[in-house]
Order: C-alpha cells, then structure tokens, then sequence
C-alpha cells in the first residue's frame, strides 16, 4: 500500500460523510420535506448531499427558501432523528490529535450553524477553532467560498492546505480554493468523483475513511500527515483519477 507524507499549514474538514455519518437522519428530513411538499424525497436525496439546505430547498421549493425555514428544519434532524447517526472511522482520533496539538484546523460544512453545533455535541467531536457554517457564507459548495474563509482565518492563504471531503461537490470547493484534496469513500463511490468532476476538480488522493490518516507531527505551525493510498485498479486508471482507490470498490455503480 503505498504512503503519502505531507505537510500543511491547515487542514479544513468537511462534517457529514467525513467525520460522521447522518445520512438516515438526513434521509429522513428529506423525505419528510418532500412529503409536505408534493416532492418525490428520492429525487431530492440524488443531489443533496454535501449542498446547503437552502440550495436545495431554493431547487425543490423556492418560496420556502429562506434561512428561518432552513434553521427551524435542521434543529429537528439531530432531535429528530439523531440516535441513527455515529462517527466515522478515524475521526475522533483525528480531531484529537489537531486539537490537543493547538494546530490549525477547521469544520466546513454545508449545514447551518443550528445543525453543525448539535452533531458536534451529540457525536462528542472536538470543537473547531474555525467553525464556517451554511448560515455564515454567501455561496455554497461547489463554490470555494467556505473553504477560503477558513483558509484566511487560519492564517493559511497562500500556503499548502488540505481539505479533506467525501462528496464531488465539496472537493471541487476545495480544489477551487487553492487547496489539495483528499477524497473519502464514506459516502461516494469512486465512480462518482470520476464522472461528476472535471479532471482539474477531482481529490489529489481516496482513501476509504479516515482511519487511513495518519498525524505524524502537528503543531500551531501545521500538521504532518500520512495517508495509506490503496493501489489503484486499471480500470480506474483509465478513467484519469488520482491515486489512491481501492481495488475493490465497484465501477458498476
């Protein structure tokens, strides 16, 4: 298995898909959303994830897109429906390591600030000292505006910075922001990364989850990390994709 070691200046997270899993409970919300509004909740769910609920909503419902609505629905989810969620392989550990170090990191998450807190809480995860909600930018992901915020308040502009996500469209916010990427499997195939990004948006390494992450020194300088990449199959070398899938994962889906 081959190793990557680098260095950053900081590294700027993703929530959901990257450092626990929601998607039951967000499966949930959103069928029920769809539900009250003549909606089919599957075709909402085929584009959701990783996008802000406003963008969603402002798609699906338009004259209920306004934050108000947004943040009274996302206080329900966790209440709601929050038993179903866990942490993610790897995380925990992760954030433990960046925080007791004092090193730059930061959560930047397409849920609102409502939300984001209450999983924080719930799935007993450090607290960022950079925390970029859905409430506290203009534009959404795939739009890099969250992760150059993060970016400027860490003191990183212009200096190596990684971005860590498991949907397409967080990855291209964070290839867009200046920023190298590491994908995840958690959530996404590879397949997906292959086919909805431009070569120039796709994650610089996959790997399946965090646990494949390493902090090998962190401090209020930055971090060193090594990522374990998994080989990558002929077939996904075909479609150009960086290094680091693993042979087993399906093309078929």
């Amino acid at each position: 298995m081959p190793v990557v070691r680098k260095t950053y200046k900081a590294v700027l997270l993703d929530m959901d898909g990257t450092l626990i899993d929601s998607t039951k409970a967000v499966e949930a919300h959103w069928k029920n959303f769809g539900t009250a509004h003549g909606i089919d909740g599957e075709e909402i769910l085929k584009s959701s994830h990783g996008v802000r609920s406003l963008d969603v909503i402002a798609r699906w419902a338009p004259e209920k897109a306004n934050m108000a609505y947004v943040l009274e629905l996302e206080a329900a989810i966790p209440r709601d429906n929050g038993d179903s969620a866990i942490a993610l392989p790897g995380a925990k550990d992760l954030l433990h390591k960046l925080r007791e170090n004092n090193a730059p990191w930061a959560i930047v998450t397409s849920g609102t600030s409502v939300l984001a807190s209450a999983w924080v809480e719930k799935m007993e995860l450090e607290t960022p000292p950079v925390f970029i909600t859905a409430d506290k930018v203009t534009n959404g992901k795939p739009h890099p505006e969250g992760y150059m915020t993060a970016r400027k308040m860490l003191g990183a502009e212009g200096l190596p910075t990684l971005v860590v996500e498991d949907a397409p469209a967080g990855a291209k916010a964070g290839k867009r922001a200046g920023c190298d990427v590491l994908g995840l499997l958690t959530s996404h195939k590879v397949l997906h990364f292959a086919t909805q990004l431009e070569f120039e948006d796709q994650p610089d390494w996959i790997v399946p989850d965090l646990s494949f992450v390493k902090v090998l020194s962190a401090g209020p300088e930055g971090v060193e990390l090594e990522f374990d990449v998994p080989e990558v199959p002929i077939d996904v070398k075909e479609l150009k994709m960086p290094v680091g899938m693993p042979v087993s994962v399906d093309l078929a889906e």
